[in-house]
């Protein structure tokens, strides 16, 4: 205790540092304030007991209020959340493997991730003209006449919620990106977790009310639900963390009277090495059937892909977090890049000639670790399936596994890391002394 105490001691005696979480915990806190603030012309005090409350206790609506930190179910001017955001994103990535413009954008640099960013904004109001109307005809389908002050259907309310929207959906990805450039940890994961915390006591307490108001098991069947939630953190955590350590020598260099190189270190390659990402754009994937079905549908394909616990829903969702999980791994690791380092440094890998060979053999270990990890990321997504097999309340099941686990715990060791590197490169001990922590330097 003595020592964590004296870590975050040290961590507000760096003043970057503390300014930087200041100003992260800053912008959250606006997000969380914006969260609650109804859109223009519908009544608050109509939005308690409402259908709309109903509708997100469950299913992909209510992984979509988890997203947005409640906003989607409070009629917010941040409903929408950032899924558009990173839908666009989505696209504007795929369109980087497809089209030669956006290859070239790709490779020019700070210039080229300008363009890439503003073809990423225009493509997100895209997207919001879509899904902000569908919203708005939701709310009308499940909120009484009396709610809407100007009237249900009205041309006025309707533009005006939907510039509202599209105006707060922006919003957020700025505050995102704010964070990014002078916060702490990456903005747009950081506001989907505080989404998801928001919305954790709400579920725990549905779970308990569960438990010991109906014939659930009570108090023991409660312990043995948390028992396996730690388990599952746990293997999330492994999984996170988790690499493949390759041997690299170097050769010996004799300056004066000093001899440089000739040790032996690791290139540490991640089991999962696409982080967060591939669950969250699985996510957004997922929930573009919502934009057809008016966020609702009981029958069809809204309804076998608007149902997170179907199986259908679950098969599909699988298969595309493996995909994303390969294909961000291959667009984040370059290992033609990693070789040509390794090559102008002096240093190879043990049996392995510098240059093509070994690209292919990076290449090759990475696609083979990349499997496991893949297959794992796709089974802890579909947990909850299985939490509410034993029984678990729909929305406390969601953090058992799937999106919620995955960002929650990504996120976290993901920032952990970046405060630590800001205390090693000032002499401090980290957050970890003993070095578990992956991506400290020993």
């Amino acid at each position: 205790m003595k020592k964590l105490i004296d870590t975050i001691r040290n961590i507000f005696k760096i003043e970057e540092l503390r300014n930087r979480i200041l100003y992260t915990l800053g912008l959250l806190l606006i997000y969380r304030l914006g969260s609650f603030v109804v859109l223009p012309g519908i009544n608050p005090e109509a939005l308690a007991g409402s259908g709309l409350r109903q509708q997100t206790e469950d299913g992909i609506l209510g992984l979509l209020d988890i997203f947005s930190g409640g906003a989607f179910s409070n009629a917010s001017i941040f409903a929408l959340g950032i899924m558009p955001y990173i839908s666009a994103s989505i696209v504007i990535q795929l369109l980087g493997i497809a089209i030669p413009y956006f290859q070239k954008l790709q490779k020019e640099g700070e210039s080229g991730r300008r363009k890439i960013n503003q073809w990423t904004r225009y493509l997100t109001i895209g997207i919001l003209l879509i899904q902000a109307p569908a919203y708005l005809v939701n709310l009308n389908d499940q909120l009484l006449p009396s709610a809407f002050v100007l009237g249900t259907g009205s041309f006025l309310f309707t533009f005006s919620a939907t510039m509202v929207l599209i105006a707060g959906t922006m919003f957020v990805m700025w505050l995102g990106e704010k964070i990014t450039d002078k916060g702490i940890g990456n903005g747009v994961s950081l506001i989907i977790m505080i989404g998801i915390i928001a919305r954790l006591p709400h579920a725990f307490l549905a779970e308990l009310n569960a438990r010991f108001t109906t014939a659930g098991g009570g108090f023991v069947m409660l312990i043995v639900e948390l028992v396996l939630l730690f388990l599952v953190f746990a293997a999330t955590i492994a999984l996170v963390q988790a690499v493949r350590k390759i041997p690299v020598q170097y050769a010996k260099r004799i300056v004066g009277n000093k001899q440089y190189g000739g040790v032996r270190q690791y290139i540490p390659l991640k089991i999962n090495a696409a982080g967060v990402m591939p669950i969250i754009f699985a996510q957004a994937i997922m929930m573009l059937p919502l934009i057809f079905t008016k966020f609702e549908a009981t029958q069809g394909f809204g309804a076998i892909f608007g149902n997170i616990y179907g199986f259908w829903y679950n098969l599909v969702f699988g298969i595309l977090v493996m995909a994303f999980t390969y294909f961000y791994t291959a667009i984040t690791i370059n290992t033609n890049q990693m070789s040509d380092d390794m090559k102008r440094n002096g240093g190879f890998i043990p049996g392995i000639k510098p240059g093509k060979q070994t690209a292919s053999y990076l290449d090759t270990i990475m696609t083979r670790i990349t499997l496991p990890g893949s297959i794992f990321l796709a089974v802890i997504a579909i947990l909850p399936v299985f939490a509410r097999m034993i029984g678990v309340d729909g929305q406390f099941a969601l953090f058992y596994g799937g999106t919620s686990l995955l960002i929650l715990v990504g996120v976290v060791l993901d920032t952990l890391q970046q405060i630590e590197s800001h205390l090693l490169l000032r002499h401090y001990d980290g957050l970890m002394k003993s070095g578990r922590m992956k991506g400290r330097m020993n």
